[in-house]
């Protein structure tokens, strides 16, 4: 897992340009301009406080070019607690300043000693503890936990008045430090992986070397997984600090309790196959030939443990068992980085990234691409992302090619990979959702199940059109595909007429291609023996990129020559209306069933 990229946020040309120059030495950076004033941005935007706003809520962190001033009065409304904030800091355009705003212990204070370094300036750095003794104490560096936070405050202000501190362990991070050491001060900073209730003159820091084994029968309560870690914990007064994972058998990677552990600790949880447990069978003290008939390895509590601790390290806490699980701790040599063992559970989101155009993307959506290793996709779909697909592996598939796109994605997963599918529009709508359940159920591939799988939406041609159009779909309507390649031709005439006869209003997806051009011609046939020949239909192509046009036309004039590979075809009810816009076009609209009434006021309230 790697930190998010920063993000330059340039609101003129100038400041875009400095970004340019600096983005280069941060990996993955993305430059995000003001429309109508950067010329060249990954991404452009309208309204910078609304653009900030979600920048922030999505804790990227913001190197805003920019004056001070527009940061501090956009974000404050957003100011929650200094736990939450991501890195926000302040350039001048000319280059001369950076001044770390907010999430100074978070990384900012980092980037702006980067970036002083880029530009040789000075970093406006006003973090007390940074700038006497070069050492950010209540935030100590990944694989290391404050234990006693709460001490902190008085810690710093004796610090700051004169006090000395003596060092009690070994903690290389603090070397650089400016910090008053003495062997005999009246302060101490003490690191232990042992829970220490400390006074108020001490900071207790627990090194993340401690591996949490769990073994557990299937469909254990988290409540009782949770319970025996704790008490396993206790018992050999070791911190929940000093834990860097929690491991287990891959097949165990779809345990609801073990993620639940994980979570309640707040570190990863990472598995190992059972051939790589079988060979700790030689340091283990319980050894079971019955967990071996079930698991191809003799313990996966201990197993795991020793795995994830390395050769160097020792089982400290031999197997403990409540009446499901079972629970060991061993303890490696030096602080791990959990991510560097095992593998985690693999996820897989199936996103839907709307018509194309980045402001009609989700949140959601984007958040899901973000987080992804790897991302899965037609081409088309996968240029569509633009710099969201930086620093991610691209695994690219024509047009056509669905089931391997699908398979690929889970097999990713399966790997332990974080796997972003995407589609065009909404996933479950003539997309890939259907197909990945498909796959599921039929291939019945345990490794594909134990993947964590979510359906990420989008917003869908056929809303896409209408609203383009106006309010096509303000009452009941239906979706229909006129491709044969899935489904017979006689079943699409008979949901066709269905659709006349109940008067839906009907989007039409895939209405033709390079060979199928009469099927087209046949829905409309079968829709005007039920509509008038003036019914309005829409013929929307290319929603949300270039090229767009969206044609308000009659039913009876609608045939293939209208209508291509990437256009969508909403035709109306009996009841769907036209009214005249003020530029000279037209907008449709479907009443929500209240023609009669039209002109009262509606009390019965908005439609869902």
């Amino acid at each position: 897992m790697t930190a998010p990229a920063p993000v330059f946020f340039a609101l003129t040309q100038g400041g875009a340009d400095l970004a340019a120059r600096l983005a280069k030495e941060f990996p993955g950076a993305e430059i995000h301009g003001l429309s109508g004033r950067v010329a060249r941005a990954e991404l452009h935007f309208t309204s910078a406080s609304e653009h900030l706003g979600r920048l922030f809520t999505e804790h990227r962190p913001i190197l805003g070019i920019c004056a001070a001033g527009v940061l501090i009065r956009t974000l404050a409304p957003l100011l929650a607690g200094k736990g939450s904030e991501p890195p926000v800091l302040a350039l001048a355009e000319d280059g001369s300043a950076v001044v770390p705003l907010l999430g100074g212990h978070r990384g900012a204070n980092d980037l702006a000693r980067k970036i002083a370094a880029l530009l040789n300036i000075e970093p406006a750095i006003t973090t007390a503890g940074d700038l006497s003794f070069g050492a950010a104490l209540d935030d100590p560096p990944t694989g290391w936990r404050l234990g006693n936070p709460e001490a902190y405050k008085d810690f710093a202000a004796a610090l700051l008045a004169g006090a000395r501190v003596r060092l009690e362990g070994e903690a290389p991070w603090l070397e650089p430090s400016n910090l008053p050491w003495a062997e005999d001060g009246d302060l101490a900073i003490r690191i232990t992986e042992q829970a220490d209730k400390a006074g108020a003159n001490t900071l207790v820091y627990h090194p993340a070397v401690l591996c949490l084994g769990i073994g557990c029968e299937r469909g254990a309560s988290p409540e009782e997984v949770i319970a025996l870690a704790r008490e396993t914990l206790a018992a050999a007064n070791l911190a929940m600090g000093a834990v860097a994972a929690v491991v287990s058998l891959d097949l165990k990677a779809d345990e609801p309790a073990v993620h639940a552990l994980a979570k309640a600790l707040d570190v990863p949880a990472r598995f190992f196959t059972a051939t790589r447990l079988e060979e700790e069978s030689p340091r283990l003290v319980n050894p079971s030939k019955t967990v071996f008939r079930e698991t191809g390895c003799h313990g996966v509590a201990e197993g795991a443990a020793l795995a994830a601790a390395g050769p160097r390290g020792d089982l400290i806490v031999p197997k403990r068992k409540s009446a499901r699980a079972t629970c060991a701790i061993a303890r490696a040599p030096e602080v791990l980085d959990a991510y560097s063992f095992g593998r985690g559970r693999g996820t897989l989101a199936v996103v839907g990234l709307g018509p194309g155009d980045p402001a009609w993307r989700a949140p959601e959506a984007e958040a899901a691409v973000r987080a992804a290793d790897d991302v899965v996709g037609y081409s088309l779909y996968l240029d569509l992302l633009g710099p969201l697909a930086k620093g991610k592996t691209r695994h690219d598939f024509p047009l056509g090619a669905e089931e391997a796109r699908v398979r690929a994605a889970l097999d990713l997963a399966a790997g332990g990979r974080e796997v972003a599918l995407v589609c065009s529009g909404d996933p479950g709508i003539y997309a890939m959702a259907s197909l990945v359940f498909e796959l599921l159920e039929h291939e019945n591939n345990p490794e594909w199940h134990r993947v964590e799988t979510t359906i990420v939406p989008g917003i869908s041609a056929l809303q896409a059109a209408a609203a383009r159009a106006g309010a096509p779909l303000g009452h009941d309507f239906c979706a229909i595909s006129l491709s044969d390649l899935l489904t017979p031709w006689p079943a699409i005439e008979r949901r066709l007429r269905a659709a006349a006869e109940g008067d839906f209003v009907v989007a039409l997806y895939n209405p033709v291609s390079r060979r199928r051009r009469h099927q087209l011609s046949t829905a409309r046939d079968i829709l005007l023996a039920r509509r008038r020949p003036n019914t309005p239909v829409i013929v929307a192509r290319n929603l949300g990129r270039p090229g767009e046009a969206v044609q308000v036309m009659d039913l009876e004039k609608l045939n293939a020559a209208a209508v291509d590979m990437l256009s969508l075809v909403l035709i109306g009810s009996s009841e769907t209306r036209r009214t005249p816009r003020t530029d000279g076009g037209t907008w449709v609209y479907t009443p929500r069933g209240y023609g009669a009434k039209a002109g009262k006021k509606d009390r019965v309230g908005d439609a869902a």
